[in-house]
């Protein structure tokens, strides 16, 4: 497999990412508009440089839209994303994404991000180049379950799921996955800012399963080797499921959707997955008016991994497409 990805070039035209009419109405509150591609390099992936290396960089124009938050500032805003090995400096940043990973509960999240940034060889931070704040957009990364299932926030990460898994069906499969497959499982961890440039998303989980392919052969030993290569992913995200969306038709509108999806990727990973399921989430409160029969709901997928390159098929027909 060639070690550094091609140069990408194209327009890349910002609308709201979803497959669903009422979906893409709604996703416009938390899109800006991002029209046209600049320029997009790469590194030659290998061992980190004090993971000061760049590994993507992709220019976006930003428009500001017009609501009037943003019309305070007035004017185009440019800025550079790129991709970044994870470091301990990102600490803070990740531990915001995160917050809500496990909805409002009490868990060791610090011990969580230590293991993100302490695994450099796979796992991607976005921030803006050259940014003295060095802000955080976006996480992406991949933890075998099995390999850190004596860390207490793993531990309390199968506990919590298992908790939360109310469908006897299932609970049996996920049990099975939390435990004795679990060295072949990876917790695939996304979280990142509403409204980043969603051209990002395919360089983003494409480096991520090329980083994953390559950590099979370039890690030091068999066991680390071992330890990425996957039959199947966890993931853990967030929706908006309707009130009445277990009940058959029953929706207030022919427009409106059963379930709404706060990332785009993720109805991809939910129609691929092998099983499902949903719980309560408490650490939003629903505000918009058009999501007022809404309510926010935890959703937990599990997915093989041969279905990933279908995956990224699939996600880059969604960015792509008019």
């Amino acid at each position: 497999m060639p070690r550094r990805p091609t140069r990408r070039h194209g327009s890349l035209i910002a609308r709201p990412l979803t497959f669903a009419p009422f979906s893409r109405s709604l996703a416009h509150l938390h899109s800006t508009h991002m029209p046209k591609h600049q320029m997009l390099g790469s590194k030659v992936p290998g061992p980190p440089s004090n993971n000061k290396v760049v590994k993507k960089i992709l220019k976006e124009k930003i428009e500001q839209s017009e609501s009037s938050e943003e019309e305070e500032f007035g004017g185009d805003v440019q800025a550079d994303f790129a991709f970044f090995d994870p470091k301990p400096d990102d600490f803070h940043g990740v531990k915001i994404l995160l917050h809500s990973y496990l909805d409002n509960t009490e868990w060791d999240l610090s011990g969580f991000v230590d293991l993100i940034l302490e695994q450099t060889t796979v796992g991607t931070v976005v921030k803006i180049e050259d940014d003295e704040d060095n802000g955080l957009f976006s996480v992406v990364s991949a933890l075998n379950l099995g390999r850190y299932k004596d860390h207490k926030c793993i531990a309390e990460l199968k506990e919590f799921l298992l908790k939360h898994c109310l469908e006897k069906s299932i609970k049996g499969d996920l049990r099975v996955l939390l435990g004795e497959q679990a060295h072949n499982v990876g917790l695939l961890v996304s979280r990142r800012v509403v409204n980043l440039p969603p051209q990002l998303l395919p360089p983003l989980y494409d480096a991520l399963c090329d980083e994953i392919s390559w950590a099979t052969e370039d890690e030091p030993t068999e066991e680390l080797r071992n330890s990425f290569r996957f039959n199947s992913y966890v993931l853990v995200s967030k929706i908006y499921k309707h009130k009445n969306a277990d009940k058959k038709n029953r929706l207030s509108s022919d427009s409106e959707e059963a379930v709404i999806y706060v990332n785009p990727e993720d109805e991809i990973f939910h129609k691929l997955s092998l099983w499902s399921f949903n719980f309560p989430f408490h650490a939003e409160q629903v505000t918009a008016h058009e999501l007022k029969n809404y309510r926010p709901m935890g959703l937990v997928m599990a997915v093989e991994a041969d279905k990933v390159s279908t995956f990224r098929e699939q996600l880059r027909s969604l960015i792509d497409e008019p």
